[in-house]
């Protein structure tokens, strides 16, 4: 390989490591619609802990149509998340839950969660990264 390359490869990984993070993060408004807000009760299906945000899905009758749907929800990062109380083990497959959000802009089953409460036992576990606030046990979603 002529020595000339090198450093135009280098060049090249470089740019690639600063702009693949910047595209996989995303702002709030962006991918979500702060005027389509969501509530839903259902029973989680899965539960992906890890950065840069937790995810978590329930399935979620539709009731129009009386169809399953499951629904994608997006909060904060872990450690964010950890900070207001959660634990990996918080929410389990199988649990119900009541879960508030704001409904993603493409209309899709995905949302990003405000509130999320254990029906069981009525704890508010909330904790997300909507529009910049995070909703904590005791605390009302602001409206």
């Amino acid at each position: 390989m002529p020595t000339s390359a090198i450093p135009r490869m280098l060049g090249m990984a470089g740019l690639l490591a600063v702009t693949l993070p910047s595209q996989a993060h995303h702002s709030f408004r962006s991918q979500y619609d702060a005027d389509q807000p969501v509530a839903f009760n259902g029973i989680v299906t899965k539960v992906e802990w890890m950065n840069p945000h937790v995810y978590f899905y329930i399935d979620v009758e539709n009731e129009e149509s009386g169809e399953i749907e499951q629904w994608g929800f997006e909060m904060g990062p872990p450690h964010m998340l950890q900070r207001r109380g959660w634990k990996q083990n918080s929410m389990q497959i199988g649990d119900e839950v009541e879960v508030h959000g704001t409904r993603a802009r493409d209309g899709s089953t995905t949302a990003n969660a405000r509130r999320v409460t254990l029906t069981s036992t009525g704890q508010v576990l909330g904790a997300a990264s909507s529009e910049g606030q995070t909703i904590t046990s005791g605390e009302q979603p602001a409206n």
